[in-house]
């Protein structure tokens, strides 16, 4: 492939994957996001734990696909988790793996609960 190409393709999967997964930290706050923050979410419990499954707990297309770019530029890949990558690239922060594992994960669950509660009630938190 077009290495200028591979080069936008990287950029997006930045972008792409670090709103989505904003979005799914935050989506559920709005009104008009709960219920597509509620896809976002469900949608990547499916990627970790079912396809996950067959290809390794936390799976994620997103995330396979930024490593397959990054690997056609011959770019290093330090970690398997893509939030542990961005903190070691955006932030410069390098914590332990299993760390970031948990975190990640109790994050995910807290933002999973809360939106199905605010999905399943009327509730304004902010409009």
């Amino acid at each position: 492939m077009n290495e200028s190409i591979l080069y936008i393709l990287n950029a997006f999967f930045f972008i792409f994957h670090g709103v989505l997964i904003l979005f799914n930290v935050f989506g559920w706050l709005f009104r008009k996001t709960r219920i597509w923050n509620l896809v976002t979410l469900l949608a990547t419990a499916c990627s970790w734990f079912i396809l996950g499954a067959w290809k390794g707990w936390g799976y994620c297309p997103c995330t396979d696909w930024h490593w397959t770019v990054r690997s056609e530029l011959g770019l290093q890949i330090e970690t398997n988790s893509y939030i542990d990558f961005l903190l070691i690239n955006l932030l410069g922060i390098n914590l332990p793996k299993r760390t970031v594992d948990i975190y990640t994960l109790i994050i995910f669950l807290t933002c999973l609960g809360a939106s199905i509660w605010v999905n399943s009630r009327k509730i304004d938190i902010i409009k």
